[in-house]
């Protein structure tokens, strides 16, 4: 078997659980696996650690709904300015590098694992990647597993990317490593840490409810378990009910727990990524921040406590460096330059409102041209309830812009990306029904959901994210058109890997 990159994929591609697995366990209403830690720990122990041995990553672990993500971006970038070649900075322990796992992936598996903000190239992750695997296959024979090279010697996708990510952090001897959790935290498969540097929780709304409960409280309960006896934890402001128990919990972990107040100075910070929402999330990444590179032995650092506090220049340069693509992005089409897209995921009733306030805000802001635009809509939320969300959507939309119709058309289609080839390697995902997805079941759902809140736009039921891509410029023709992309990452990340690839062959390169 060849073991490059794609082989890694390919490979990694069928510790996948499928649909009928995720499927029965949503329906059994027996939530996250109690187990899920000791199992996880067994995992590493078979690799060849412990889970004090990542102790001396430096670990910063972030939970959360919305934001995670965007936050742990915020302190990575930040964190990356006091690197030896960027700062001048002297401190007891300086950061040699710093580490980012996140999820999910937008174009390629391996943006999850980054080392100073850049994704390890395909080489590095083939070469960790079977080195983990391999391992592991050795563990199991020696263990007197009847077959070591089958697919249950090994632990499920997420978490053999865990196992990975941290081999490779430990073998590149990086200094800091931001961990933003999967789903949850107390059972997620990032909580086996043993001391970390400093924990998290961004902003908590309803999500992942069979597995983690259908409440706030519920949900806060299980984001709450990333806090570690002794160690400083952060929150963003939260529901009353969400703060109360996230205090709880931290009051019998033995930590104390801070809310982060929005800082005054990030009123004047342009933030790189885009969203009045963002100053919730940098914020909170100030502070973790602050705390973490004063347990390095800096100083001259911002007072988590003070909503007044300044903020020195390198966490101003990191605040404004930061990318993540997918999340309230902007870009011009290569090939049609009076058709721009306005990308960002929304997998929360929440988070797609936010995403609908953004859009508003920035048409609103650009619509003094007098050329009339064509206002498309491209949306897929796969597992969850995307009608709702597809509501919520068109309600936010239809309030802020004083208008019942808020596109002229929609796009519904599925999350595979190509026609003829289907989906890219990377992007493949077995965890949606099959039928469902041949059958254009939840797209004609949602096309009939939409007709019903607006019957004056025209919907579009497609099958692939090429066709709605193509679809979209065919509707704008010669004139001026706006695209708003959102609902499911895997969408998102879909529309990129289009887009991007054709800017690739056309030698314009990617924005990666």
């Amino acid at each position: 078997m060849a073991r490059d990159y794609n082989a890694a994929v390919v490979a990694l591609n069928t510790l996948q659980s499928n649909f009928s697995i995720v499927d029965a366990i949503r329906k059994s209403g027996k939530g996250m696996n109690t187990n899920a830690i000791p199992e996880m720990i067994e995992w590493v122990r078979r690799i060849g650690y412990e889970p004090s041995d990542f102790d001396q990553l430096n670990p910063i672990h972030i939970a959360g709904t919305k934001g995670k993500g965007s936050t742990s971006s915020f302190i990575s970038s930040i964190l990356a300015q006091y690197l030896p070649q960027k700062s001048s900075i002297h401190a007891e322990r300086i950061p040699t590098s710093v580490g980012l796992y996140t999820s999910p992936h937008l174009r390629f598996v391996r943006e999850r694992i980054q080392i100073n903000n850049a994704p390890i190239s395909e080489d590095v992750f083939a070469k960790y990647f079977f080195a983990i695997w391999d391992r592991l296959e050795t563990s199991a024979e020696t263990a007197g597993h009847p077959n070591p090279t089958s697919t249950e010697t090994k632990p499920v996708y997420f978490r053999f990317l865990t196992l990975m990510a941290l081999h490779a952090y430990m073998s590149e001897r990086v200094g800091t490593t931001v961990l933003e959790c999967g789903i949850g935290g107390e059972y997620d498969s990032t909580n086996i840490l043993v001391h970390p540097s400093v924990t998290a929780v961004t902003s908590l709304g309803i999500d992942h409810t069979a597995m983690l409960g259908d409440t706030l409280e519920s949900i806060a309960w299980h984001k709450a378990g990333i806090f570690k006896e002794g160690v400083p934890a952060f929150t963003a402001p939260q529901a009353e009910v969400a703060t109360k128990v996230l205090e709880q919990r931290a009051t019998e972990k033995g930590v104390r727990l801070v809310q982060v107040p929005t800082y005054a100075a990030l009123e004047s910070v342009k933030l790189g990524l885009h969203g009045d929402f963002q100053r919730v999330n940098a914020s909170v990444a100030v502070a973790v921040c602050a705390s973490h590179l004063g347990r390095l032995g800096y100083s001259n650092l911002p007072d988590a406590n003070n909503k007044d506090t300044n903020l020195p220049p390198e966490f101003i340069a990191g605040l404004e460096q930061v990318h993540l693509g997918g999340r309230c992005e902007t870009r011009v089409d290569t090939r049609h330059p009076s058709l721009t897209w306005y990308i960002d995921g929304g997998h929360t009733l929440e988070s797609i409102e936010l995403a609908a306030r953004w859009f508003a805000s920035v048409i609103s802001s650009t619509s003094s041209s007098t050329t009339p635009s064509t206002r498309i809509l491209i949306f897929n939320q796969q597992t969850r309830d995307a009608s709702s969300l597809a509501r919520r959507l068109h309600d936010t939309l239809a309030s802020a812009l004083q208008s019942s119709h808020p596109f002229q058309h929609a796009i519904f289609c599925t999350n595979t990306t190509y026609k003829h080839a289907g989906f890219k390697a990377d992007l493949v995902s077995i965890n949606a029904n099959k039928e469902d997805v041949d059958s254009l079941k939840v797209q004609r759902a949602l096309a009939e959901s939409w007709d019903g809140v607006d019957a004056e736009a025209k919907v579009h039921v497609l099958g692939t994210i090429e066709e709605a891509v193509t679809r979209a410029r065919e509707l704008v023709g010669e004139g001026r058109g706006e695209v708003l992309v959102t609902g499911s990452l895997h969408l998102v990340g879909g529309v990129l890997e289009v887009l991007e690839s054709e800017g690739e062959a056309n030698g314009k390169g990617s924005t990666l």
